[in-house]
């Protein structure tokens, strides 16, 4: 908790001026009721990120395996070093 008003820069005493604000304004019997709704925003979020963890899961089981290509690892046996046709001054050509 401690870390939550560090983010926030709140201080225990800023705290608790918030809280008496919100009192204030909102009343106590609309507290619950907000607190409420915000838990069942909270499961309606836990649970659509299950739901999209559950079928992204399910996509990578049910896609089927490509096998891939198999790349030789040695050279063709044709292969030479083609140097310039031009000859060297000197040389017989």
């Amino acid at each position: 908790m401690n870390a939550t008003l560090a983010v926030l820069g709140l201080s225990g005493g800023e705290l608790v001026l918030v809280l008496v604000v919100v009192l204030v304004l909102f009343g106590a019997k609309r507290i619950p009721e907000f607190a409420k709704g915000l838990g069942k925003g909270i499961n309606e979020f836990k649970k659509a990120s299950r739901e999209v963890t559950d079928e992204i899961e399910r996509a990578g089981e049910a896609a089927p395996s490509v096998p891939r290509p198999q790349v030789s690892q040695t050279p063709p046996a044709n292969t030479t070093v083609q140097g310039s046709h031009e000859s060297a001054p000197g040389s017989k050509a």
